[in-house]
């Protein structure tokens, strides 16, 4: 049949026009229902499809004619009968627009069904999801469409379903804007469903928190969850650390002493006890307090250890992991500190094993599922799982491991839990030098079924403790051998089998309180081929200091910050006339400047003499910033690591306390690398007699600088290539054993 010949007369009219409509063949479907109006002009549906049709065509101000003309001279209850028939032509036809993926001529017809109905809020979330596929969406919108009053209303039926698909796009595309946070807060308080949206709100928040690396706006957003659920714990965990990682310690203290007081569980009370330790400890000026929940967190570590539970739910389970962490910022005492860490990995590893049975099964290497093993393999497979290939300590060390990476004889592949993004310092250093790079937004058992799938001869952990869900993978055991490098010390899991050191940085007898086999490199166990420094943004005259003065600096986390080191270093103030101290790193300014004032006041100190340093925004001012000490003063028991090579790098003198712990051996290991002994002390007293010196005689500072200028050009700590052949041979080793071993 032609167009020409078509007439409503004809018994299939309907079907043909219906025919033309998915044929796209607007103008034809048109022609028909003005034949059809012209016959039947009662039938007041051939309006509605006559409109749509001229509307599908981009004629908007005649389909809005040919719909007065429907309702012309009807009466009230008519209308609104004939309204809700023509909404629902034009919502079948949105639907199918939208399947069609035509997003633009979808939101057309919702915008029109938004002008015939503008309270009808369904159609306004449909809108709102189709403006997010557009790309055309602004927080604006929520305000200018009224959806948020109406959901406050609650006037309308609201398909639940849809809400939550809604707030889920909206917390992916513009989490940050005012109005979002309007239209998420009124969510929460929907009377339906409201565990769904606050499970969807949590989950957006921990996202943002460790992917997205925004820990204040995930915090945001978790405080409309703790407004609507005060008491809900899940809640009060996740914004507690929130609060910490965005340098907000009182509101983690405050919310972490909440949590505590309303767990039951003996889990849940030690994990509850462990961050309120570390809000203390992040704070600064807590110690007392911190002092006496440290004691308190040893006996619920105890207890734990002793009760050895075996039904452990998985995400509880994960958090045991932490329990363990500030015990080395406390004590240098190995053999009790690892005791702890061993055993409450070994009870992680135990529960792991009951509740992920059947994925340890699937997905831990077996000889049988590997290639074949043979110690003259031409290729390894070398596997490095992180979640801090960035802009972070690990991705500053490593990157140099991974470009200098020989790549004829080792194919290096990269995995990368809770990255939603690659950005210009990823792709760089580690895309570009991968053989494969793998993103996963959040950690799943995708990434087992990769390593699986790329037979993985050695999986290269980075990250230990400070990514305890990565710990799960390290446990399933997905490659024949694993290794702990860099991160925060070894795990004590069963399932690794090796922890990279060097001469300097465990003593020999570390063996005996480590369960993993301690392989030690030939030199130095990190090297890197230098550091970018950018311009600095401080001056002494900015900080009301001397041109002539001595300035000392510590430049730590506030839970390196421990009362006796303090001390030390006022001793040291003390004894050095015209000499500041300058305090740097993340940590509450009030309760640290209380902290350090108390204990200057305590030693006869002037607090004048202190100066407390914001953070900056990038880590090549920062070094360039180092410039302005003429000494840095290390923490203990818990040296700098990163910080220290920053230094070393700057050529600024440094004194360190070494202990028998790894994380009090870090700054004596790499001064060891550089050639420089000056500074380097073992006990309280040579502390503060080298940090006097140094402060007394300039001629010795500038002595030192320059033996670390030199060390460029000969220590192996600067050496990153023959550092990365120190560790391609220790791979070698490594599987040459397990090859013949014969497991």
């Amino acid at each position: 049949m032609t167009f020409a010949q078509a007439s409503p007369n004809t018994a299939d009219w309907q079907q043909q026009a219906n025919q033309y409509l998915l044929q796209a063949n607007y103008t034809q479907a048109a022609y028909l229902y003005e034949q059809a109006i012209a016959t039947e002009p009662e039938a007041k549906s051939y309006y509605w499809h006559l409109g749509l049709m001229l509307l599908l065509q981009g004629q908007e101000a005649e389909a809005q004619m040919a719909w007065v003309l429907g309702m012309a001279e009807g009466e009230p209850e008519q209308i609104e009968q004939w309204t809700a028939e023509l909404i629902q032509i034009l919502q079948v036809e949105a639907q199918r627009q939208e399947a069609l993926e035509d997003y633009q001529l979808a939101w057309a017809i919702r915008q029109h069904i938004q002008e015939i109905a503008p309270t009808n809020v369904n159609n306004l979330l449909h809108g709102i999801l189709l403006s997010i596929q557009l790309e055309t969406f602004t927080g604006e919108n929520l305000t200018a469409s009224g959806i948020i009053e109406l959901l406050e209303a609650n006037e309308s039926a609201v398909d639940s379903n849809l809400l939550v698909l809604v707030l889920q796009k909206i917390l992916n595309y513009s989490p940050d804007h005012p109005d979002v946070f309007m239209f998420t807060e009124v969510c929460l308080n929907h009377s339906t469903a409201p565990q769904v949206f606050l499970d969807l709100v949590l989950f957006t928040s921990q996202k943002i928190a460790y992917s997205a690396m925004r820990p204040r706006l995930a915090s945001r957003l978790a405080e409309l969850c703790l407004r609507r659920f005060p008491n809900h714990i899940e809640v009060l965990k996740h914004i507690t650390g929130f609060y910490q990682d965005s340098y907000q310690y009182i509101q983690g203290v405050e919310t972490a002493k909440r949590y505590y007081e309303l767990t039951n569980s003996l889990v849940d009370k030690a994990t509850a006890h462990q961050l309120l330790f570390r809000a203390l400890m992040s704070a600064s000026g807590y110690w007392k307090e911190a002092c006496l929940t440290l004691e308190k967190q040893k006996l619920l570590m105890l207890s734990l250890i002793q009760e050895r539970p075996n039904n452990i739910e998985q995400e509880s389970n994960i958090n045991l992991l932490n329990l363990p962490f500030f015990l080395p910022y406390f004590n240098d005492d190995p053999h009790n500190n690892r005791f702890f860490q061993n055993q409450i990995s070994h009870l992680f590893y135990e529960n792991f094993e009951i509740y992920a049975k059947d994925v340890v099964e699937q997905y831990g290497c077996r000889p049988s599922s590997h290639s074949i093993k043979t110690t003259n393999k031409k290729v390894l497979r070398i596997g490095y799982i992180s979640h801090f290939l960035r802009r972070h300590s690990i991705g500053w060390l490593a990157r140099w491991l991974f470009q200098h990476h020989n790549k004829e004889d080792f194919q290096i592949y990269a995995y990368l839990p809770g990255y939603s993004s690659v950005d210009d310092f990823m792709q760089q250093w580690f895309v570009n030098n991968t053989y494969h790079t793998y993103r996963f937004e959040m950690p799943s058992v995708e990434i087992l079924k990769q390593i699986q799938k790329d037979e993985i001869d050695i999986l290269v952990d980075l990250d230990s403790i400070t990514s305890p869900s990565q710990c799960e993978f390290l446990s399933t055991k997905p490659a024949p051998i694993q290794v702990t490098w860099l991160g925060w010390d070894a795990i004590g899991l069963p399932s690794i089998d090796y922890f990279v050191a060097d001469p300097y940085v465990l003593p020999d007898s570390a063996q005996e309180y480590y369960t993993e086999k301690i392989w030690r490199l030939p030199n130095t166990y990190v090297a890197v081929d230098g550091f970018e420094v950018g311009v600095p943004n401080l001056r002494r005259e900015q900080l009301d200091i001397p041109d002539d003065a001595v300035v000392y600096l510590v430049a730590q986390k506030g839970y390196k910050r421990h009362l006796d080191n303090v001390r030390l270093h006022m001793r040291i103030l003390k004894e050095v006339p015209n000499s500041y101290l300058l305090i740097k790193g993340p940590a509450d300014e009030a309760s640290s400047r209380t902290f350090f004032e108390e204990v200057a006041e305590e030693v006869g100190v002037s607090c004048d003499r202190l100066r407390f340093l914001p953070i900056v925004g990038s880590e090549e001012i920062h070094r360039a910033n180092l410039g302005i000490a003429d000494v840095v003063l290390d923490t203990y028991p818990y040296n700098g690591a990163t910080t220290t090579l920053e230094t070393l790098w700057m050529g600024i003198p440094l004194v360190t306390r070494v202990g028998q712990q790894f994380a009090a051996r870090n700054s004596y290991a790499f001064m060891m690398n550089v050639g420089v002994t000056e500074g380097i002390t073992w006990t309280d007293e040579e502390y503060v007699e080298w940090g006097v010196r140094f402060g007394k005689d300039e001629a010795l500072r500038q002595q030192v600088a320059w033996k670390l200028r030199q060390s460029r050009q000969t220590s192996p700590l600067w050496n990153a290539k023959q550092f990365t052949r120190e560790m391609e041979k220790a791979y070698q080793q490594m599987w040459q054993r397990y090859v013949e071993a014969g497991e």
